[in-house]
């Protein structure tokens, strides 16, 4: 059985602020005060992972040892099926140091000219570590595939590319209330929120 969290505050392990934001509106019901790594100046970690749980673990620990309180990382990005999975947790890097995400999607589309399959899934592994050590983790997923152009100003990172299955909007254009009904985050935080944030834990 998971541990329940029966803290009143939570390190949100990230300096994007769109993910701060995004988590924050997911954990609202729960009144769980929520605080970002940036705003405590925390060192980001550098992510060595191989996997997006090995780096999601890398990044809660490193911020729960820090702050001296329960954090909770999420190493998510996008994965291609005719890139072999790319970017995949280089998501980020491929965006490069100015977090340029119009260049990175665009690199998406120039790699992906010509190929018939555009599925893709967006993938995400949320890490919930406590400053003793132990950690949960849980992995969402959603399936679509990469439209072009670029659509949306609502999202962020390679939000814009990306419609879901049965969608006809891409996630940039959604409302965030859909978007996050949705989204491999929100696929996650349900398997969060079940065993870490519910009843008995």
């Amino acid at each position: 059985m998971a541990r329940h969290f029966d803290h009143d505050r939570l390190v949100i392990a990230s300096h994007n602020a769109g993910k701060v934001r995004e988590i924050a509106e997911l954990l609202a019901p729960f009144g769980v005060d929520v605080v970002s790594a940036g705003d405590l100046g925390l060192a980001e970690p550098e992510e060595t992972g191989t996997t997006f749980v090995d780096n999601a673990l890398l990044k809660a620990h490193a911020a729960a040892d820090a702050a001296n309180l329960p954090a909770l990382a999420d190493d998510s990005g996008l994965a291609v099926n005719a890139l072999d999975g790319a970017p995949g947790i280089y998501s980020a890097r491929w965006a490069g140091p100015n977090k340029d995400f119009g260049a990175a999607m665009a690199k998406v589309e120039e790699l992906l000219r010509g190929a018939e399959d555009r599925g893709a899934q967006f993938v995400c592994a949320l890490a919930l570590a406590w400053p003793d050590g132990h950690a949960e983790v849980f992995e969402g997923t959603v399936a679509g595939e990469i439209t072009w152009p670029p659509a949306g100003e609502k999202g962020f990172g390679y939000d814009p590319i990306f419609t879901a299955d049965g969608e006809t909007i891409t996630f940039a254009e959604m409302d965030p209330a859909r978007k996050h009904a949705l989204s491999h985050r929100a696929d996650a935080f349900r398997k969060l929120v079940a065993a870490c944030f519910g009843d008995g834990g």
